[in-house]
């Protein structure tokens, strides 16, 4: 089983699923094997749910020296796409995890196809002819029991050559559908003669017209399980109320050894929806530009917006595995990416909203370069050349004509340092014919070089700097949570989630500039703007034109810089 990269942080967590793995270990339970799976439709891109799910799956087997397979889902072709299937491959080997074997439901067409022959022999399934109303209708209630339906007494005989007949395409979609028969008064939904097979004509991305009925979830599942010889099925909390069919179909279909299904609570996150459903309307509808868009919580998105798989691996670590669903704050998630990209973004300067300051005294056609460390949490990192000249740009907020009292920042006749340069103070202030400032008129200290004064004299700001002459113009794209509430789903029967949506979710700002550092990075480099946040390079980058996408910020009390008051 391959591993991270990233050297081992310590033994994990020994949550309530390795307790059961371990002491199922111990007793030599399948032969002492352990052996996993991540089981995905291919029917949308993965999120960060997911991704809870596969740094559990494949991290319990890599721990505890186990197998851990992909398998696709891919049992509904209206849904899949080759597409997903790719993406998904992407996604898993960019959260830095191998899978010992890849499979698909579909690989196994033909034995489910046996396997509901063998249940029709057994008497324990048959092919109901009601229509998929009517059968809700004779499902019942959670509080009244489920009524037989007229065709549950079918013979053997006849269910074989309906089955085959089915099998065959001799029926529309939707005439027949092949049913368990367990009990339609069982307290348990999923136990009153659950569908297995459904008629449906349409092209597998991977059978293609090979097969007109495609096999329900619920069955597949735990037979693909079985097939693959997995030891411990993980589920989320959901599918706690489908376990009965799990081992149903295990108990009447598979001899000896048989995989255990555990259930866990999924991941959710405030102002944020996990529902693939959801997510594909959001795409489709264009509320966002795609799959990937660094709003989504898609693990496109993120890798888009600038998060590292360390990153997400620390936050599924750190939330830890529960038996109880709740609600995690997406807080969690940033404070997971600023650690991490504190400690590896290089340091550089850029100025988002860009004010004019011209230093007076500053000789005219000059240009020095001055020492500025690449990274103070790693002095490996070393420092790099900053053109200084006349002119720079500082960012508007950095200025305050009349200034509020503790705003430290430069105002006329107070004195700043520039990082790694020098101290400046405001003597002038220039605005145009509509009153807005356009440019400021300073003086620096040439005694102060470095940013230290020799007669010890201290300022309260450092601000961070561009030189106008030397600037890179970049196009730098501020993105805030999707939606404007905490849970964009519970606003009760009849509303809509795309009602919550953030219309101040993403700002582009076109006239931002940076240090020219930067004319060489490629798309997903990653960044600290010092005293802005961490930003990565976009994939809509060409040479001579980045953009740039904001992570995350500093800290939540930065989350707002970019807003002049």
């Amino acid at each position: 089983m391959s591993e991270p990269d990233e050297s081992a942080k310590g033994p994990a967590p020994v949550d309530f699923i390795r307790q059961i793995v371990d002491g199922d270990l111990a007793a030599q339970k399948h032969g002492g094997r352990l052996a996993t799976r991540f089981p995905p439709e291919p029917n949308g891109y993965l999120h960060i749910g997911h991704a809870k799910s596969i740094c559990l799956n494949f991290g319990v087997a890599r721990e505890r020296g186990g197998v851990c397979h992909l398998r696709f889902d891919d049992t509904n072709p209206t849904k899949e796409d080759i597409e997903y299937v790719e993406a998904i491959e992407k996604d898993v080997r960019w959260l830095g995890f191998t899978w010992d074997a890849m499979f698909y439901a579909s690989d196994y067409f033909e034995k489910l196809y046996a396997c509901a022959v063998t249940l029709i022999e057994k008497g324990k399934a048959y092919v109901d002819s009601l229509s998929a109303e009517e059968i809700r209708a004779y499902r019942g209630t959670l509080t009244e029991p489920g009524t037989n339906s007229p065709y549950r007494d079918r013979s053997i005989d006849e269910n074989l050559d309906l089955f085959a007949r089915m099998r065959a395409g001799e029926f529309p979609d939707g005439a027949h559908v092949l049913r368990a028969k367990i009990d339609m008064a069982s307290p348990n939904m999923n136990l009153r003669d659950p569908a297995l097979y459904r008629i449906r004509r349409a092209t597998h991305h991977r059978t293609g017209d090979a097969w007109c009925i495609y096999p329900m979830y619920d069955y597949a599942h735990p037979l693909s399980d079985a097939f693959e010889r997995i030891t411990h099925s993980l589920c989320t909390l959901e599918f706690e109320a489908h376990r009965p069919l799990y081992d149903w179909c295990l108990e009447h279909l598979v001899a000896g050894e048989r995989p255990q299904q555990i259930e866990f609570a999924r991941l959710n996150l405030n102002y944020t929806v996990m529902s693939k459903r959801k997510l594909l309307q959001l795409v489709q509808q264009r509320y966002v530009s795609g799959w990937d868009d660094p709003r989504m919580p898609t693990i496109s998105g993120l890798r888009r917006r600038g998060y590292t798989p360390e990153s997400i691996r620390d936050f599924c670590a750190r939330i830890g595995v529960a038996k109880k669903e709740n609600v995690i704050d997406v807080a969690q998630l940033e404070h997971s990416i600023r650690e991490d990209l504190n400690k590896r973004a290089p340091r550089v300067m850029a100025v988002l909203h860009p004010l004019k300051v011209v230093l007076t005294n500053y000789p005219e056609g000059e240009v020095e370069y001055v020492d500025v460390i690449n990274n103070p949490e790693d002095a490996s990192a070393g420092t790099r050349k900053v053109p200084f000249s006349r002119v720079l740009y500082i960012e508007q907020d950095d200025f305050r004509e009349v200034p509020p009292k503790k705003f430290f920042r430069l105002s006329p006749g107070k004195e700043v340092r520039l990082r790694c340069a020098y101290f400046i103070t405001c003597t002038e202030v220039v605005k145009n014919d509509a009153g807005e400032i356009v440019e400021l008129r300073c003086t620096y200290d040439p005694a102060t070089r470095g940013g230290d004064a020799p007669d010890g004299r201290r300022v309260k700001a450092t601000m961070h700097w561009v030189s106008a002459a030397h600037a890179l113009p970049v196009e730098v794209r501020l993105y805030d949570r999707l939606f404007s509430v905490e849970d964009p789903e519970g606003g009760g029967p009849g509303a809509n989630f795309l009602d919550v949506l953030n219309p101040q979710s993403l700002d582009v700002l076109k006239g931002a500039l940076a240090e020219p550092s930067l004319a060489e990075a490629k798309v997903l480099d990653r960044f600290q703007f010092e005293r802005l946040g961490y930003f990565c390079v976009d994939a809509d980058s060409t040479p001579g034109a980045l953009v740039f996408n904001r992570t995350v910020s500093l800290r939540d009390t930065w989350a707002k810089i970019e807003q002049r008051a």
